[in-house]
């Protein structure tokens, strides 16, 4: 297969929030103009969030194709790992909902992993009859790896900055 360079083209991203770690736990602030577009997320028990990695928002790690990951796996394609280094620093993190205040545009979650302060670029809602897929299959690596997190307890956020 023939391999060629096309034209990189720009887009304009919005963000409409951040992610909070605070003592009353964390959770995402929605900006103002945003909070409109919660009516309707506390019917559902779990949503995928896209957040940018601005902390690795740089030319290295936009430019970087390959990754040694900090657990027991070789080194791999960014686009076989949740690396944050990759061609767009776009992570996404399936969440759970413990409560969402429309007012003051607060989506309580018990976890996710991404630092306090990362910029929000989106909220879907999870839909097991889109986003659940069985007969899934992962490398060797990963194989011993729980088939779903739990609830609460063990956390692979990276904690405060």
């Amino acid at each position: 297969m023939e391999q060629t360079k096309q034209k990189s083209k720009t887009y304009h991203l919005d963000t409409i929030g951040k992610v909070h770690r605070d003592k009353h736990g964390m959770y995402l602030q929605i900006d103002e103009p945003y909070r409109p577009a919660l009516e309707g997320l506390d019917g559902f028990s779990h949503a995928q969030v896209l957040w940018w990695f601005d902390k690795s928002d740089d030319e290295a790690s936009r430019s970087t194709t390959k990754f040694n990951p900090p657990f027991d796996a070789p080194i791999l394609g960014v686009f076989a790992l949740k690396a944050p280094t990759r061609p767009n620093p776009i992570g996404l993190s399936t969440v759970r909902i413990v409560s969402v205040d429309m007012a003051s545009g607060i989506v309580m979650i018990p976890r996710i992993d991404a630092f306090d302060g990362t910029p929000l670029l989106d909220i879907k809602p999870y839909l097991p009859s889109f986003d659940r897929v069985d007969n899934t299959r992962v490398p060797n690596w990963a194989a011993h790896w729980p088939d779903s997190m739990p609830e609460d307890g063990i956390s692979l956020d990276p904690g405060p900055n």
